[in-house]
């Protein structure tokens, strides 16, 4: 999951020209890692492209770059960060090198530059003049990491959900801040974004790059903005698609999300009502909007079990399903018209492929994708809310007051996180810099782009879609980030992913 930061209090921000006075190390290059032809499909790439990841995989460069754990003993313990690299194709025009920062926190990048190889021929072309570079953040995958392994939340049973069993997942979930914090906290307090943007400034000067190019993703365009307060001169290009906003807040970062979520609902209202023939759920957005809030409420007063599904289905789930983005709302809209009319005993199909569907098993040989330990320390270190009980079941009661149809989830938080909240101010720096907000997104609110931009400058490129992190998939504005990076220029936007049309 994609999560914004927010702003905290004390600040350890440790100077760029600090750092830079330290000796730094080379790349140690050593082999890349195998993987099956399983592997490799599971990672994303569909069957008919793996000759040509196996093609890249043989042209990428594998690595490490050590760093210190705490940048204010820079001569203390190191630990290592991943790192890769697929040289520029066109090495007579090579315009520099550009890494990619991933998305999380707790995100993978090490295999990101075969990715956007493969991605399309448009973005593919990055590669012609630029090194893409990949890592692994401090606490990922192949870099040095630690895990404390989460405890799931107590099941407080189908229906609305009563403060009591609110307040038995906010202790259960601050007990596990607390256990998880606690089990490592030498390295756990240093897992936050400014040492993740120092990390990558080392894997700068390792590759004996005089400046970095940046193309960041979710959690990566905070990454991204970090970076450039921190190494403004030491920036190039930096292309931020689906920002965070400039403060690190998990009370805020929820209330944004569900706002967004509510909002774009009302698009998905309108869509279903233009294919009524086809879902039944009503012939104007106000009457799919009726429709969807009553089977909320009928659903919370009366859960339907089928003898297929381990889950109770209630109101929660109707609000999962309106709150969906455009690539899924046809499944959704089946799903929400089979809930009206179920009788059981068997969920109905779509619901069932929904609310049935097995978790993934792991795959022998597969690097780790995402680090929940890396992503609740990053996000806890750096969260200032840290609510009480009571200020949490205050904010969930608001959300579900605001936005009646599609919010849902509860949760504490970084309640019981034990080690102290650390902040990192952005600011503006001179230096090219595009902000890619989605106009419909909502898992980053495209408000968040606005405030960013007030933050740290750069201009606005607006994608006219709800598909969180699609510029480089869309081969319209892929083309622009291409040209952007190769040019330095860029237009307002584009039109984005496109709505299916049934």
């Amino acid at each position: 999951m994609a999560l914004a930061l927010g702003s905290a209090t004390p600040s350890i921000a440790v100077p760029a020209a600090a750092v830079a006075s330290r000796s730094v190390s080379a790349v140690a290059w050593r082999p890349c890692p195998t993987y099956s032809d399983e592997v490799i499909t599971s990672l994303g790439a569909p069957k008919e492209q793996i000759p040509q990841f196996r093609a890249q995989l043989k042209r990428l460069e594998c690595g490490t770059v050590s760093v210190p754990l705490d940048y204010r003993h820079p001569d203390g313990r190191k630990i290592s960060i991943a790192v890769t690299r697929l040289r520029a194709t066109d090495t007579e025009h090579r315009l520099g090198a550009l890494a990619m920062a991933p998305g999380g926190p707790g995100g993978s990048g090490y295999l990101d530059p075969i990715a956007m190889t493969l991605r399309n021929k448009e973005i593919a072309r990055l590669n012609d003049r630029y090194d893409l570079i990949g890592f692994d953040p401090r606490g990922v995958n192949y870099s040095t990491k630690t895990n404390c392994e989460g405890t799931p939340p107590p099941n407080t049973g189908p229906g609305p959900l009563t403060k009591a069993s609110a307040k038995r997942i906010y202790e259960a979930q601050a007990a596990d801040n607390a256990a998880c914090g606690r089990s490592d906290p030498a390295f756990l307090g240093q897992l936050t974004t400014a040492n993740v943007a120092r990390d990558l400034d080392r894997v700068r000067a390792a590759l004996g790059e005089r400046r970095l190019n940046i193309l960041g993703f979710s959690w990566g365009t905070w990454l991204g903005a970090v970076y450039r307060s921190l190494f403004a001169g030491r920036t190039g290009r930096v292309f931020l698609d689906s920002p965070a906003p400039p403060y690190t807040s998990f009370a805020e970062h929820d209330k944004g999300v569900a706002a967004a979520t509510e909002r774009n609902f009302a698009r998905m209202a309108a869509w279903l009502a233009r294919y009524h023939t086809t879902y039944g759920l009503g012939t104007t957005a106000q009457q799919v909007r009726a429709t969807v809030l009553k089977l909320r409420h009928d659903y919370d007063a009366n859960p339907k079990t089928f003898t297929d599904l381990n889950r109770a289905i209630d109101g929660a789930s109707i609000a999962q399903l309106a709150g969906t983005t455009s690539p899924q709302w046809p499944q959704a809209g089946r799903a929400l018209a089979e809930l009206r009319d179920a009788t059981g005993p068997q969920a109905p199909p779509t619901v069932k492929k929904i609310f049935g569907a097995e978790p993934a098993k792991p795959i022998p040989g597969a690097p780790e994708m995402q680090n929940m330990t890396m992503n609740r320390a990053t996000i806890c270190n750096e969260d200032q809310s840290r609510l009480s009980f009571s200020a949490a079941w205050t904010a969930y009661q608001q959300r579900l007051k605001r936005n009646p149809v599609t919010a849902y989830y509860f949760g504490g938080g970084c309640a019981g996180w034990p080690l102290p909240v650390q902040q990192t101010r952005v600011h503006r720096t001179a230096g090219s810099l595009v902000l890619s907000g989605h106009r419909y997104d909502t898992m980053s609110a495209y408000e968040w782009t606005l405030q960013m931009q007030a933050a740290i400058g750069g201009k606005v490129y607006t994608v006219d879609d709800d598909v969180h992190v699609s510029a480089t998939r869309v081969p319209e504005c892929a083309a622009d980030v291409t040209a952007y990076f190769t040019t330095g220029r860029i237009d307002g936007g584009c039109d984005g992913a496109k709505v299916p049309t049934s």
